[in-house]
């Protein structure tokens, strides 16, 4: 009954989709980029040998969340270290370089980024330190004619909120289905699960691992074909299954794929603003070992679609993810990671960009349901509902200030942790962003 219940959910969300689909392209123009040929390969004819790049986004977040019995848990706190409901911080400060580097053959290019932000790559929280870390480090040869190789550590093919490059991003903070289903964090054995705790000695981080954001080590095999003003991208890859760490745990290997077919109305634009109407499916699935029984591994799965589109001064985005396995339970239970429940969730946003100025106004809402059917225990069903209203201020075409104002509505059938979800309430964020 429940799989029947989430298979009609994905069917209305599919049919929504192709509606927009036919609705948007009814009209002249879009934007969405195709992120896979953006960060795996260079211009042919006039790529550098060493361009040098990066970005740098100044924080501050509030959270006006409330305590329950005096303790609070981390959606009521600040990241990366969750002891504080109000920070500034640099949450991310990377540089890189990307090119050709090879002047008698531009058919190889490379690609190496490293961060020096304090976050969930950087920072582990109470059991770890600050470090800086290298976040991507890979090569493509484009001798294969429709079959380009990627090979190294880099963001792996999936959904949009991960895959795109953070700099366009219009908003502060990841959707709360991307952060929590997503945005894969590892257990190492010794971690604990920590209790709800009082400010300003939280401290409720309890992964010491960098996080994965949406990358692996692995190979890629993808390209993009034109048919007519249609471009259709493809992408197979094999990874660790390990995140950003260069090692693996297990003999298995996690599975990419994915497939987006975009309408090119300027087939001449180049860049991630060119104009087009995008749609996209993914999935990946591998296998995790257990980290406090090593003898025991554990499937995870996870798969999606969406559509990306913008017509100024108007933008629109909906996807729709659903995942099996590795549920992730909150920065302060790293023992619970090793299950086998279900999660589905999805957000549908929306800019305007006023004319004739530099203000972009935004508005975004997320819904996830996690550990769905289980009433009681550990992992106990629970929802989250974001509204996020956001505002952007853009000096020039590399630096912006954006401000965010969520408003969260938490909630699990299971009494004990309800009573600390309920009283989660606003989040005001404000960031520089600066690219160089």
């Amino acid at each position: 009954m429940q799989l029947q219940k989430s298979n009609k959910k994905f069917q209305r969300y599919l049919a929504l989709t192709t509606l927009c689909a036919g609705l948007f392209a009814a009209m002249p123009s879009a934007h969405a980029a195709n992120w896979l040929m953006l960060q795996g390969t260079e211009p042919a004819d006039n790529a550098a040998r060493a361009k040098v790049w990066g970005f740098i986004q100044p924080t501050y977040q509030k959270d006006f969340s409330d305590a329950f019995a005096g303790k609070y848990v981390p959606p009521k706190l600040i990241g990366p270290s969750l002891d504080s409901q109000s920070s500034f911080n640099i949450i991310r400060a990377r540089i890189g370089v990307r090119g050709t580097g090879f002047p008698l053959d531009n058919k190889v290019n490379y690609f190496i980024l490293t961060e020096f932000g304090n976050n969930a790559i950087t920072n582990g929280g109470k059991y770890g330190s600050y470090k800086p870390y290298l976040s991507d480090a890979s090569v493509t040869l484009n001798y294969i004619p429709g079959a380009r190789v990627r090979m190294g550590l880099f963001k792996y093919p999936g959904a949009e909120e991960g895959l795109q490059g953070i700099a366009a991003f219009p908003y502060i903070n990841y959707t709360g289905v991307t952060n929590q289903m997503l945005l894969e964090r590892f257990p190492t054995n010794g971690e604990v699960n920590i209790k709800p705790q009082p400010v300003p000695n939280a401290d409720m981080n309890a992964f010491s691992a960098p996080a994965g954001a949406f990358r692996d080590v692995g190979v890629q095999v993808f390209d993009s074909f034109d048919v007519g003003n249609w471009e259709h991208t493809y992408a197979a890859m094999l990874g660790n299954g390990h995140g950003m760490q260069m090692t693996d745990n297990n003999s298995s290997k996690d599975l990419y794929l994915y497939w987006s077919s975009a309408y090119l109305f300027d087939k001449s634009a180049k860049g991630p603003f060119r104009p087009s109407l995008k749609m996209f499916t993914w999935y990946q699935s591998g296998k995790r070992t257990d980290a406090y029984n090593t003898t025991q591994e554990q499937e995870r799965k996870r798969y999606g679609a969406g559509i990306s589109y913008l017509k100024k001064p108007f933008r629109v985005t909906a996807e729709y993810m659903v995942g099996k396995g590795m549920i992730f339970q909150g920065q302060q239970n790293p023992q619970t990671m090793f299950n086998d429940n279900k999660a589905a969730g999805g957000y549908i946003e929306g800019g305007y960009f006023i004319p004739n100025t530099k203000w972009e106004l935004d508005l975004r809402y997320d819904t996830y349901k996690r550990n769905k059917g289980i009433m009681t225990g550990a992992t106990p069903e629970a929802k989250f509902n974001t509204w996020t209203a956001g505002v952007n201020y853009h000096f020039n075409k590399k630096t912006r200030v954006t401000l965010d104002y969520a408003i969260r509505k938490d909630s699990s059938v299971f009494t004990p942790v309800n009573n600390q979800l309920k009283d989660v309430k606003g989040l005001l964020a404000l960031q520089v962003t600066a690219v160089f």
